[in-house]
């Protein structure tokens, strides 16, 4: 069984940044950088998060096709959560003759010369059967946070989401990855990813959930396995012998005279639980301390899963992460 390599990114709009996580110009081919980095990853699925679309801050580059090419994807998503230009303090200024709302384009749309957008991508080599996207809403207030580039804390709105799932064949049959960019705001995000789980309950597992949560630790395994379904471990064959054993037990202890009794216990239900395949710091890139970004499943066995590294790419405060696993 060979191992597929499966990655996330948080792209920073493809901003390449110095060994000391200064921000440096675009080139004058603007989406080399970023070719380069998705190239080196020489992943099966990627999912990217902070992605643009024809944004003149990037060179007017379409990230995600500019990625999918790199990497050889023959399918992909780019879900657009944003239609606009970014504004200092403001967040975003949105475009007056884009659309509203959740726009997914993909391979068809390259050289639509649609208005600037913003969002997630997730592309891939092996065949798809199902795409789907949904939008977050942004979190009614902000954050001061730390912004590459400027010293001390800005303060920064929160802004819509978006996450992309698709449901792709593997040579052990389908499996479901998700792509996911989730709010910085503490309690908004969790509520996202709990959403996501819901989300995504129709579509056959195992599942991968991929993408910069804003979370540190155990929260998102947390999150997405404090709903999942409790299964028993017994085929119910097995589970009627043990109750037509208890129900026999009182009447055989009386025929042999014992007063000593012995519990027979059933097949206790077992939580399925979600894990993180990789852990290891992704965040600043330069100096990495905290893991934002995750590759989260259920369903694969430990055992399929491989190495994981967070190369440092040249481009973006965050490193990718990428894992190996056979699915």
């Amino acid at each position: 069984m060979s191992q597929l390599r499966i990655a996330t990114f948080n792209l920073l709009h493809g901003q390449p940044l110095g060994p000391d996580g200064t921000p440096l110009p675009y080139p004058a081919d603007a989406g080399a950088p970023l070719a380069e980095a998705v190239a080196a990853l020489d992943a099966d699925v990627l999912a990217l998060q902070e992605v643009d679309r024809h944004q003149a801050r990037s060179g007017g580059t379409d990230q995600a096709a500019v990625a999918a090419a790199a990497m050889g994807a023959g399918d992909w998503r780019f879900a657009a959560a944003l239609h606009g230009r970014p504004a200092p303090v403001a967040g975003w200024v949105r475009e007056p003759s884009g659309p509203d709302g959740l726009r997914v384009y993909g391979p068809a749309e390259i050289g639509d010369g649609a208005p600037p957008s913003y969002g997630t991508a997730l592309l891939t080599r092996l065949p798809v059967r199902h795409w789907r996207a949904r939008r977050f809403a942004p979190a009614p207030f902000g954050l001061p946070l730390r912004v590459a580039g400027r010293r001390g804390l800005t303060p920064v709105p929160d802004e819509p989401r978006a996450a992309l799932a698709a449901v792709l064949e593997g040579e052990r049959g389908p499996f479901t990855v998700v792509a996911a960019h989730l709010s910085f705001v503490p309690g908004w995000n969790m509520a996202q990813l709990a959403g996501i789980r819901r989300w995504i309950a129709d579509l056959p597992q195992p599942y991968l959930v991929l993408g910069d949560f804003n979370l540190i630790g155990a929260v998102p395994r947390t999150v997405l396995g404090g709903a999942t379904a409790l299964e028993r471990t017994a085929p119910r064959v097995r589970v009627r012998e043990l109750r037509a054993a208890r129900r026999a037990r009182p009447a055989l202890g009386a025929a042999l005279g014992t007063a000593r009794r012995r519990r027979v216990r059933e097949p206790r239900a077992r939580l399925q639980g979600w894990y993180d395949l990789a852990r290891t710091p992704t965040y600043p890139a330069h100096r990495p301390a905290v893991q934002f970004d995750h590759v989260l499943a259920v369903g694969v066995p430990r055992a399929v899963v491989g190495p994981a590294a967070a190369p440092h790419a040249g481009v973006s405060d965050h490193r990718p992460l990428l894992v190996r696993v056979s699915l």
